[in-house]
């Protein structure tokens, strides 16, 4: 009778066939970086969105306040040229904020993704080198030969 485990009997069996042998401590490890990774990410986005919705509010807000004071320093006088005048003034004021204020929500939201989405490209590029060293194949002499190849 056999006091050899089952799962020696599978290792043995594997390493006659030349499957790969897998560090399962690894791969559990590197999972849970992975879910690190994709928390950290949310966590970017999420701080982002904060960020976003605070920059769009102090918009309005300033939107408010600029639109109050025009409309409060108006005081339209029998000139029409005066009139045209001012009433150019204001817009290109107004469309210059609007500029501005797009130019930064856009630079957020830019910065905001290329956060999240770096965390995610750096943890698969890591991950895929923690996958091959994970993964062996023992030779027909015993030795170890990398299954998959990286770099």
């Amino acid at each position: 009778m056999t006091t050899e485990s089952f799962l020696d009997q599978m290792k043995a069996f594997g390493a006659r066939l030349g499957l790969p042998k897998v560090d399962v401590d690894k791969l559990v490890d590197m999972n849970l970086k992975n879910i690190d990774a994709l928390g950290r990410s949310a966590q970017a986005a999420g701080e982002g969105a904060r960020a976003l919705a605070e920059k769009q509010g102090e918009i309005i807000e300033a939107a408010f306040r600029e639109t109050s004071a025009m409309v409060r320093d108006f005081r339209p006088s029998g000139d029409p040229q005066q009139m045209l005048a001012k009433q150019s003034e204001y817009a290109k004021k107004a469309f210059e904020i609007t500029m501005q204020n797009t130019r930064d929500v856009a630079e957020l939201a830019k910065k905001t993704t290329s956060d999240a989405t770096a965390i995610i490209t750096d943890r698969l590029r890591d991950s895929l080198v923690e996958l091959r060293d994970s993964v062996s194949r023992t030779g027909g002499d015993g030795s170890r030969e990398e299954v998959i190849g990286c770099g």
